[in-house]
């Protein structure tokens, strides 16, 4: 109980902190919005010796009241072939905007944090009922991020960020966790003519959990990419964490990134990853179609 109030006390004063920290000059500018909708699948055994398959489809609304300034929210639609593990924490790719003359670099490419979050050794789930599939909705998740310092001549973009996690999803059909997550993380970026690097580093709290034995991680993820003309973008990126449950190894996957700007308001974002470690997928892919208003 006392990790429980813990996490929802930190998580309480992520949302405090947004408000208060963020000026209300910030909202007087025209504000700019997009909506994605994405396909993603993983499969892997995840160190538990049962091989699940897992379908996430998220539709993803984000907000840029500034270049500097985004909130989303994404909503998804999880399956998964067996209760083995949680099929909620396999999200990750999460994109945003398409919009590749923005300065929030970072929003556009998509966040790449809390989707580290792993399912590990098995869940709760009967002997009876492991090999059940079941599908229904995922965990909506809450994100903002605020580019605190542009990127420079010299110096990169800095931009904080934090995530809130509601369980939404059906514990009982081990689809989520049942708890409330939250976390930080601070991203840098930068260009080098055509070249762009980034990189993430944060830290998730994980609310006690009667599914499976979560605990708080470090996440990070870094790549590098390089622009094609006006629309075209490949991205090479490795994504991973220490371990968020116990009994599980480190996470570490490499992702093969590409993203299409159709034209001015819509684009494509698509993925092919690699699992390097047992608590990643063996293999996933992923497609989104995003549009920009």
């Amino acid at each position: 109980m006392k990790h429980n109030r813990c996490s929802e006390k930190f998580i309480a004063l992520l949302v405090v902190m947004t408000v208060l920290l963020i000026p209300s000059r910030l909202f007087a500018e025209e504000p700019s919005y997009s909506t994605s909708l994405g396909f993603e699948f993983t499969t892997g055994k995840y160190g538990t010796g049962i091989k699940t398959d897992a379908i996430f489809m998220p539709f993803t609304v984000a907000v840029y009241p500034t270049e500097r300034l985004d909130f989303s929210l994404q909503i998804p639609y999880v399956y998964q072939s067996s209760s083995a593990v949680v099929a909620g924490e396999f999200r990750g790719m999460q994109p945003q905007s398409m919009g590749m003359g923005s300065q929030s670099v970072l929003a556009a490419m998509g966040s790449m944090g809390s989707g580290t979050g792993g399912p590990g050794p098995r869940t709760t789930a009967s002997a009876a009922n492991v090999d059940k599939s079941q599908n229904g909705l995922g965990d909506i998740t809450f994100r903002a991020g605020y580019i605190v310092v542009p990127e420079g001549d010299y110096l990169p973009g800095i931009r904080p960020n934090f995530f809130v996690k509601f369980p939404t999803a059906d514990k009982n059909k081990f689809l989520g966790t049942g708890a409330f997550d939250g976390g930080l993380a601070v991203e840098l970026f930068k260009w080098f003519g055509y070249w762009l690097t980034i990189g993430e580093l944060g830290y998730a709290v994980q609310g006690k959990s009667s599914v499976l034995a979560v605990k708080n991680y470090l996440y990070y993820n870094a790549g590098v990419g390089y622009q094609i003309g006006e629309r075209l973008r490949p991205m090479l990126m490795l994504k991973g964490s220490t371990p968020p449950v116990e009994g599980a190894s480190a996470q570490l996957e490499a992702r093969l990134r590409v993203k299409y700007q159709i034209t001015e308001h819509t684009g494509i974002d698509g993925y092919v990853s690699k699992g390097i470690n047992t608590s990643s997928p063996d293999y996933g892919t992923g497609l989104a179609f995003c549009l920009d208003f």
